[in-house]
Order: C-alpha cells, then sequence, then structure tokens
C-alpha cells in the first residue's frame, strides 16, 4: 500500500508565536490543511497518517472535522509525535503495521508540515519512484554558492556548486527498510541525521533524486512566513 505521512510533530519556535506554526492562518486555512488537502487531492495515497505533537493532537483533530469533508476525513490518521523528527515518522511506521501489517510491502511519501504548496507532480512522481527505486529524495539545485565553516569563524571550505542541492520534501522510502535501517544505527549515528533519507545513505542504500519546486518551500521564520503568503494568494 502507498500511505502518504505529514510531519507536523515540531513546536515551531523560530517563528514566536503563540501555537506551532502548522497552525498559523495562511490565506484563510492553517498551514498543515494546505498540506493535507494537497495530499487528500492524491488518490494515489491511500491513507494518510500525521505525526502531531501530543499535546497538539485534540487541537489537529479538531482541524480536520472543520476543514475536511466526512468521506475524506476517513483516509486521515493522527499519530502522536515524537521528540525528534525521525522518531515521529517511526511512530507512524508503528501505527500503520498496527493498523495494516507487515505481509506486504508498504511505502511512504512524507512530507513537512509546513511545505503547503507540494504539488501534485511531486507528489506522484514520488509514487512511481518510490515501487521502483525504495528511496527517493527531493532537491533543487543549489542557487548560492555554499562554503563549510566548522567553527562559523573562518571558511574551511567551498565546495564546486554543480555538485550541490538544496534538500526539500516529499522523501519516500519501502517502510521496512527504512525501520530496519534505523534499527541498525548507533546512538552516535542517529545524532548526525538530519533528515530520514541520511538514515539510508548512513548505510550505503542508494537514494534516487526528484526534481523539486523552488515553489515547495519551507515555513520556518517570520520572512517566509511573509513569502508564503503572496504565494498562497497567487495560487
Amino acid at each position: 500500500m502507498i500511505f502518504g505521512v505529514i510531519v507536523a510533530g515540531g513546536v515551531g519556535t523560530r517563528m514566536g508565536a503563540n501555537m506551532p506554526k502548522q497552525f498559523l492562518d495562511l490565506n484563510g486555512r492553517p498551514i498543515i490543511m494546505h498540506t493535507l488537502q494537497a495530499f487528500l487531492n492524491c488518490e494515489m495515497l491511500e491513507q494518510i497518517y500525521m505525526g502531531v505533537h501530543p499535546e497538539w493532537m485534540g487541537y489537529m483533530a479538531d482541524l480536520v472535522c472543520q476543514h475536511i469533508g466526512e468521506k475524506e476525513q476517513s483516509r486521515v490518521h493522527l499519530v502522536s509525535g515524537g521528540a525528534e523528527r525521525n522518531d515521529t515518522i517511526m511512530n507512524v511506521i508503528a501505527q500503520i503495521e498496527a493498523d495494516y501489517g507487515t505481509e506486504e510491502a508498504h511505502y511512504i511519501i512524507t512530507q513537512d508540515g509546513v511545505r503547503p504548496f507540494v504539488s501534485q507532480r511531486l507528489i506522484q512522481e514520488h509514487v512511481e519512484k518510490v515501487v521502483k527505486y525504495n528511496a527517493v529524495n527531493t532537491a533543487i539545485p543549489a542557487v548560492d554558492t555554499i562554503m563549510v565553516s566548522k567553527d562559523g569563524q573562518v571558511v574551511d571550505d567551498i565546495p564546486e556548486r554543480k555538485y550541490l542541492y538544496q534538500v526539500q520534501t516529499p522523501q519516500s522510502f519501502r517502510m521496512d527498510l527504512l525501520k530496519n535501517l534505523y534499527s541498525e544505527l548507533t546512538e552516535d549515528e542517529k545524532k548526525i541525521l538530519t533528515d530520514a533519507c541520511k538514515i539510508c545513505t548512513v548505510r550505503g542504500v542508494p537514494v534516487r533524486i526528484v526534481m523539486g519546486d523552488v515553489t515547495n518551500m519551507k515555513i520556518t521564520t517570520t520572512a517566509d512566513f511573509e513569502i508564503a503568503k503572496i504565494i498562497a494568494k497567487q495560487l
């Protein structure tokens, strides 16, 4: 089966708001509901699981009832999130296994809850490629030159830009593969994880790239939110 997984377990401290950023209003609807609706619009996703901060589960359930039609609500499942992003994904995997078993291959298309402008093209391409390649990432070529500095004071390296990409989501995986790789990692290896794809690269499992979209932005700061408001009005 193919599952959509929306990761929305953060509290958004960098926004300085009185609630997690995924719940802020964006053109009449909370940010997270734009993301969820994009996933619901893709019929290739059979069920959609949302990893939500434990303290906001009730609030999220109310939002689903308010903004999503009764028929579509049956495809949406809420799961309590973990301390870190990958912990949330593992919680969702455990719930999917509890609900649908492990006898057949399952695939998960994971998306940041605060990337509300994910396109149908991206979601569909991930579904098609993850079944073939088992691990898929989204990225766009880096526009700016990127430097490396270990101490924040001195430049250590400036890699060639043509080899550099900015990572987005979705990130998609054969579910049992990701679960097994994560369980094999040491605690030190888990500490260096920046996203789910690194679980694969740490263990030498190849990850295919799907070209992303500039508009598939992550709303992290107040400046991001202002840009998102402009994009939302144009869609």
